[in-house]
């Protein structure tokens, strides 16, 4: 008997005898079409156990058919045709699987360049871009995972070693082509689904490195709820226990509490439950249990040492008496006090007394079972990444990054590129952990990127000038800050619809533009935007302002179709890039159309099922939203959010709640807001209602009387003197937006203002003005006005870079020329281009100097316009590619 049983897992690692394949010394499982299991052992002894990433390799028995020819045995399934040579040990002549859509074969042994990667264990001490692992998706169509070196599952739900020769293999074989829905789907159902995360920890976290005393934590809450700001996690670093221990501990380890500064542990976890706050505590348990903890004598005791020697007991979490009073003496006494989860702060290696035995990925799994063990409480930890099948164990902690733009701006890359192995639920340091330069700017960007990520959750290490409360900053930081964390908790009801889409479809929160858009070829060259739900798109501003625009800047990619700007509503036409502007308030994020995205409303902290509900609604296309509550458990409810649009008509619809309601309110205020709603149309409902309208967001908002769940509501809209929706070109309130930002003369800046709708209609007098503008301000008007543009950003996992360029329209007006010179400026002749700028490029650069010109013919004037130029640096053009 080991501790691990007293959290039995059904495990289901047998396959069904029909699934598998075994030809002498190979076995091959067909745990679906597409997902094989390869294994070669010298003696022919399999392995059946679960291992650490596969628990469930019982599934349907997939179709498939085997053929001998010639002394190979070939295995086709609808997707994949596997080619093996008997008798062979596994090499690239013996096994070969191809893909049959495709084409695409692999043959064992081959790396995998094209791999779209997967993440990485920690950010610490991260200053911009790290090399993340390999990912199950990759644009080779195939990905193949070594599990040949994990440990296994014993009867206990211990881990041990394999039983295996040393020429034995265990190789997983995902062939999903570009299906990322369906990869992740087959993924989780062998490795077992995400589970469903808290309600509360999608709300805003306070988390510092700092000696506070408890009345000083609760005084920092209590600012928060002054200041409006809502929070629904405080967590408590390494402070709260003893630090100065005066023997051989560095005081990182610890787990009796300083009374000096929690005089009574108890009533601060209490006061902190009172304001609606959950709260863990922090964890480096790699030190062990010295003299001076209040649980050293019993541990001893409880391991069989003698307490007055007064030796440490080392850390030894391989063992399982160590891991029974690891549990029950230091942890299970401070959660019947009030604490609800541990950060686990693992920074200590990968090397525990049982070989090959990780203590991190090792804690994460303990840890989250053993909160399990309490039928009344969602198992949830908070912990660095421990490698493939940790989504089984949410929330991952990123780890200790550097407060710098280039942190900042790896981050939603990072956070999306984790999709691939359905990791879905990183936390990083909101406003970065350590060292830099403290900016109100990159703080306020942190903070909205936050906004848009899995968990927002603020943090700093021990150091007087890293300010994480909005206030600390100056007044516009601290309204923009606040804001975004206020709008935080409204988001609530939608992210945790997306949590039950992750836990039950096994496709996360955030995941990278090819996932859904696998045929676009832009999908793979923007990893600064990311799906953000099943509605949105969110494209975060990592790069300070322009100093003459006095605007931040991203290039976004919008897919074809209709999409709208979800804070101001102006329409985009998709299939090509936009270069957004905006000022320090504003946040890229766009809606689909037909979008339905529903937001607490005003006065409601998200967390609890809200009494109140914005839904918002885009037009364009039909659509419908499953609303998912519960009461922290079991118990929950889908209430079906709907509507169909037409030219004339818009009719939306809030069905019954279906399943239980007894954890939503008694009535519920429904307000529906019809986003680019033209003023003038008529309303209709089967509840009463009230409707006003918002002229500056285009925005209609109907709002009926409080419903109970079984009730439904339903209102039409039907055209009006100015039809049903507001028409026209999103261009003329951009640019008179972006104008009025500029840094400018201001007599000029007045007339050039009044110029702008002519600009809109004949975007080449620009060239009228260019004299008076600066390059930035020039290009920002040019991308906007004319949909063409580029954009540079370095590759994120290279030291190459890229430039983006485009022309969404294919304008011929707008041309480009792009040459490589070197550090004495002589041009090299044989990578020039010029011409008409392209539908889309991709030039990704290497080591010299290269400068990119886009400009527009010379107009019938007496002057020429000056290009557009980016000065590149020193580099070299490695690669072109042209789309038409």
């Amino acid at each position: 008997m080991t501790y691990t049983t007293s959290f039995p897992i059904q495990f289901s690692p047998i396959p069904n005898p029909k699934a598998v394949v075994t030809v002498g010394n190979a076995r091959f499982t067909l745990l679906t079409s597409r997902l094989l299991r390869l294994e070669y052992s010298p003696d022919a002894q399999f392995e059946d156990r679960p291992s650490q990433a596969f628990w469930y390799r019982r599934q349907l028995v997939p179709e498939f058919e085997v053929r001998e020819v010639d002394g190979r045995t070939h295995i086709i399934t609808p997707h994949l045709r596997l080619s093996y040579q008997h008798g062979a040990a596994f090499n690239p002549d013996s096994l070969a699987i191809t893909l049959l859509d495709s084409g695409d074969a692999w043959r064992c042994g081959m790396d995998d360049p094209a791999n779209l990667l997967g993440t990485a264990r920690t950010l610490d001490e991260v200053d911009g871009a790290l090399t993340l692992e390999q990912g199950l998706l990759s644009r080779s169509g195939w990905a193949v995972y070594d599990d040949t070196p994990r440990l296994i599952f014993n009867s206990d739900g211990w881990l041990e070693p394999r039983r295996a020769p040393a020429a034995y293999r265990d190789l997983y074989f995902f062939g999903y082509g570009h299906d990322a829905a369906a990869l992740l789907h087959d993924f989780a159902q062998i490795a077992g689904p995400a589970p469903l995360i808290p309600r509360w920890a999608l709300g805003n976290w306070w988390s510092r490195y700092w000696n506070y005393s408890a009345a000083e934590l609760l005084g920092v809450m209590d600012e928060f709820r002054t200041h409006n700001v809502p929070l629904s996690v405080c967590i408590v670093d390494m402070d709260w226990h003893i630090t100065h221990t005066g023997n051989r501990s560095t005081g990182w380890t610890g787990y009796t509490w300083n009374r000096d500064l929690f005089p009574d542990p108890p009533a601060f976890i209490a006061e902190l439950h009172r304001r609606g706050l959950k709260t863990a505590l922090n964890l480096h348990p790699a030190e062990g249990i010295h003299p001076h903890e209040a649980q050293y004598a019993e541990m001893a005791a409880r391991l069989g040492s003698d307490p007055a020697t007064q030796e440490p007991i080392p850390f030894d979490i391989a063992t399982n008496d160590f891991t029974e009073a690891y549990f029950d003496l230091l942890h299970h006494p401070q959660e019947a006090d009030g604490v609800d989860f541990w950060w686990m702060d693992w920074q200590q290696g990968t090397l525990s007394a049982l070989p090959g035995l990780d203590p991190l990925w090792w804690l994460n799994h303990l840890h989250f079972y053993d909160l399990a063990r309490d039928e009344g409480k969602r198992p949830f930890i908070f912990s660095r990444w421990g490698g493939l099948g940790n989504h089984r164990y949410p929330i991952g902690f990123s780890g200790d990054t550097v407060i710098t733009w280039d942190s900042l701006a790896f981050q939603p890359a990072f956070t999306a590129t984790a999709a691939n192995v359905n990791y879905g639920w990183w936390s990083h340091d909101i406003g970065g952990h350590m060292g830099g330069i403290e900016e109100p700017e990159l703080y306020a960007r942190w903070v909205q990127f936050g906004l848009f990520s899995p968990i927002l959750r603020l943090h700093s290490t021990k150091n007087p000038f890293h300010e994480r409360r909005p206030w600390g900053h100056d007044a516009e930081t601290e309204r923009v800050a606040s804001a975004a964390m206020r709008l935080r908790h409204a988001f609530i009801p939608y992210l945790y619809s997306m949590a039950w889409r992750n836990h039950t479809q096994h496709l996360p929160l955030v995941q990278p533009m090819y996932h859904s858009y696998p045929q676009d070829e832009a999908a793979y060259h923007c990893p600064d935007q990311y799906t953000f739900g099943t509605e949105l798109i969110a494209a975060p501003f990592i790069t300070p302002a322009d100093a003459d625009t006095r605007l931040s800047r991203q290039a976004v990619w919008l897919p074809a179709g209709q999409w709208f700007g979800f804070f101001d509503g102006l329409p985009f036409v998709g299939d090509g890039w936009q270069a957004i502007y905006g000022r320090l308030a504003d946040i890229p994020v766009f809606a689909k159309a037909g979008a339905i995205v529903p937001l607490a409303a005003a006065g409601e902290d998200g967390v609890a099922n809200p009494a109140a509900l914005d839904i918002h609604l885009f037009p364009g296309a039909d659509n419908a939203f499953d609303l998912y509550e519960d009461d922290g458990l079991r118990a929950h409810s889908i209430t079906a959010v709907h509507h169909q649009f037409s030219v004339n008509e818009w009719t939306a619809t809030v069905e019954t709640a279906v399943a239980e309601t007894a954890h939503l309110p008694a009535r519920r205020t429904y307000s529906l807001l019809f986003r680019n709603a033209a003023q003038g149309v008529t309303v209709s409902a089967n509840q009463p209602i009230t409707t006003r309208y918002d002229a500056d967001t285009r925005t209609l908002w109907v709002t009926a009387v409080p419903i109970t769940p079984a009730e439904s509501l339903t209102v039409t809209l039907a055209a009006g003197e100015n039809g049903l929706v507001v028409a026209g070109d999103g261009r003329l309130p951009t640019v008179q937006r972006i104008v009025s930002a500029f840094r400018m003369e201001s007599w000029y800046k007045h007339y050039l203002y009044d110029q702008l709708a002519a600009l809109v209609a004949d975007p080449q007098q620009l060239a009228d003005h260019d004299l008076r503008l600066t390059p930035s301000q020039f290009r920002a008007l040019v991308e906007t006005l004319t949909g063409a543009g580029y954009h540079r950003r370095a590759e994120r996992h290279s030291t190459d870079e890229v430039v983006i360029l485009w022309n969404n329209t294919g304008n011929e007006a707008v041309q480009y020329s792009l040459k490589a010179v070197d550090a004495d400026g002589r041009a090299h002749q044989q990578i020039t281009h010029a011409g008409i700028l392209p539908r889309f490029a991709v030039l990704t650069i290497g080591a010299k100097s290269l400068n990119l010109h886009l400009e527009q013919p010379a107009p019938p004037s007496q002057f020429a316009p000056q290009p557009w130029r980016l000065q590149i640096g020193y580099w070299q053009l490695v690669n072109t590619v042209l789309s038409a």
